[in-house]
This record gives C-alpha cells, structure tokens and sequence, in this order.
C-alpha cells in the first residue's frame, strides 16, 4: 500500500483526494494530512482514516483536536506549526504528497517534499508562479517527481506525448490549449462588474471551490496562474500557450500537434478523476465517476477571452516576460487584494485595477535563491497591505 500525505486535507481538492482513497481502500494509506485551523473536520478525517499524523498549523487549533482525539482513544500524533508542516513530508515511508495548500503558504512545504525526493501531487500554482525555474530545477536536482492534478496541467499531461520514464515531452506539439470555464461573469458587461458583491463572485457555475481560488476564476486571474504554471512545468514558450473559454468545463485541455491533431481530455469538471490518474500514474485507478455520457452532453462551445474585461489574465502572461520578481509580487499582491475584497474593503474591479497599479512601481526583476523569493514575497505583502491603507 502507498502512504499519502494529504496537505490541504480538509480543503476541496483533499475532499477530493480522500474520496479516491476510499474507493481504492486496498492500494492506499493516509499517512499524515495537514490543515490550517478546521478541528471538526479534521477530526472526522481521523476518525474514518487514522492517519498516523495530523499537523495544524494553527496552535489553538492543534491543542483542541488532540483534546478530542484522546476522549476518543485515537493514538494518533498532533504537531503543530508551519516548520511541522515541511517536516512531516520528509518522512521516509512516504511515497505521494498531495501539495493542495492554497495560494502562497503551500510553496514551503512543495518545496519541503521535492528536496526529500518525492513524488509530489501538485495543486499548489503557486509553487511553480513563484518559484518558477528554480523550483523546477530543484526537482530534477533531488530526483522528485511532479505530477500535476489541477484539472487542466492533468489534461495536458495525459493528453501529451511520453518518453520511456513516463514523463511528458514535446515531441511534434506546436501548442497547449488550456480551457477556462470564464467564471460567473463571463456575459457580464463592464458597467455592471463594477457593481458586483462577494456574494455573486463566490457563485461558480461549474467548480466548488474554496472562497480565494473561486475569485480567482472570476477574475481569470487562476487561468493566468495556470498559463505560467503551464510554461514552467511542460517548459512550452508562453507563446506556443493559449487559453480558451468553454463555459461547459467538459474538455479540461487540449494539445495541438504539428500535424494538425488535437488530442484533449474530457470528464465530469469533478476533481477526483485527475486526483485518481495522479494517484495512480501510469497505472488507472478507481476516482468514483464514470465517463461523460457522449448521448446526454450538452452542446461545447469555444470563445476567444475578453482581456479587456478580465485583465488579470493579461497581466499574469506580462508578468511571465518581465521576469520571476514580477510572478513573485503578482501572486503576493492578488493575494492580498483578494483577501481585501473577501473582507469588503475594496471594490471587485480594484483587484486588477490596483494589481497592475502597483505593478507599475516594481524596480527589481530577478530574484536569484529560495531565500529571496520568500524575503520579496514577505516584503511585497507588507507593501501592497500598507498601501491598502494608505
């Protein structure tokens, strides 16, 4: 049986990742899983799985799930804090980390399980947004392996040609085509955008979502997280990448070929079904869904996006030229502005608006280390943060 490290565990994408595990009760064990500060559903977690660690990486947090723990007779080991969090995928028995910490806090500990080697089930963008070439280079120097299970890289990685260690190639594509489902506001005009409440930006059509990720899709922003995630981890130039919107969210990616053909991946918009070809590469395991039924498809349609209206798209492939200082602040800042609008603080349109505001007042385009990626990334939060006040 493989041993999981779930990050992420109580998130939607380690929702997901548990489901395939219960379908496949006798090809895994969960290892460890790790959250931020949600005992109840963690507890549930550790009833049903008994893993033999859970980490919080909030203390209280901790301190109240082992107190359950223990009136339950669960024997199972409590750790606390961002520095157990990295350390715990070090652990030698295991085989597959599941890196689906959301946004910036996820980077450490990706970076944690490629340094000890292992094969990383990758849903953290950001990992790649920000550390980008270097990140990629620290897999091959630790002889880690990347699995993608975004929905879209998954796609593309099943849909591409492979070499005879099972990793995806190049060889005759002229092209990755990635699909976006264009959010809730895709038909929306620009006068009424302006008008749009948390509320409505939390509604997905197709996707659930945790609250960040789904603003993201709403802005496009997540697409052009995906696009510079695309370029590091296939290493395609970001002009031979282009994204489509087909609001059916059916076809989760496409690979044009030099020869004119286009392969692509189709499935439910469910997260377990990459979730179980990651688990289970190069073999298929059980995800718990069945295949499209070709007979009841709704009709797929195709559009050109609209950068005018969602520019967020168009500043991410921007920032991808200017450079890895660039990728680091984008992400920091959106981050930030995001959290602001969650918190009413600032309008919908002042994500992007104030995004590439600030944007403008970069005077640094390299960064050189892991160090200085993580010092700029602490640097840029207190930055955009201060000028939120301002």
């Amino acid at each position: 049986m493989k041993q999981v490290s779930i990050l992420g565990a109580t998130g939607s994408i380690g929702t997901s990742t548990l489901t395939v595990i219960r379908h496949n009760p006798t090809k895994y064990q969960v290892h460890s899983v790790v959250a931020d500060r949600s005992v109840q559903k963690m507890l549930e977690i550790c009833k049903e799985f008994q893993p033999k660690f859970v980490v919080m990486a909030n203390g209280d947090a901790a301190s109240e799930l082992e107190t359950h723990l223990f009136s339950l007779g669960l024997s199972i080991e409590v750790l606390a804090g961002e520095e157990a969090i990295t350390e715990i995928v070090k652990a030698p028995e295991i085989d597959l980390v599941v890196a689906a910490i959301v946004g910036a806090k996820g980077f450490l500990s990706s970076l944690s399980a490629v340094k000890a080697g292992k094969t990383i089930l990758l849903a953290n963008k950001e990992s790649l947004v920000m550390g980008g070439a270097l990140f990629m280079q620290a897999v091959k120097d630790y002889g880690a392996t990347l699995l993608p299970i975004d929905s879209e890289h998954n796609a593309l990685f099943q849909s591409l040609p492979k070499d005879q260690q099972g990793k995806a190639t190049l060889e005759g594509v002229s092209k990755l085509v990635l699909t976006a489902s264009g959010g809730p506001f895709r038909n929306t005009s620009l006068v009424d955008m302006a008008k749009i409440k948390k509320e409505d930006a939390l509604k997905h059509p197709r996707w659930d979502m945790g609250a960040k990720v789904t603003i993201d899709s709403s802005t496009l922003m997540n697409k052009g997280l995906e696009f510079i995630e695309a370029h590091f981890l296939f290493n395609m130039p970001p002009e031979n990448i282009d994204v489509v919107i087909h609001p059916q969210s059916i076809i989760h990616s496409l690979v044009a070929y030099k020869d004119g053909s286009l392969l692509a991946q189709l499935g439910e918009p469910d997260m377990t079904i990459p979730i179980a070809h990651a688990l289970g590469y190069p073999e298929r395991v059980l995800s718990g869904k069945q295949p499209v039924d070709m007979t009841q498809m709704m009709d797929l349609t195709f559009a050109k996006p609209d950068l005018e209206r969602f520019p967020c798209l168009r500043i991410a492939k921007e920032c991808l030229v200017k450079g890895n200082a660039y990728l680091v602040a984008m992400n920091a800042m959106n981050e930030i502005l995001v959290e602001a609008f969650l918190e009413d603080k600032i309008e919908y349109l002042d994500i992007p608006k104030k995004l590439e505001e600030f944007l403008s007042q970069l005077t640094i385009s390299t960064l050189n280390s892991f160090e200085e990626i993580i010092a700029f990334d602490q640097f840029i939060r207190q930055d955009t943060i201060a000028k939120l006040k301002a």
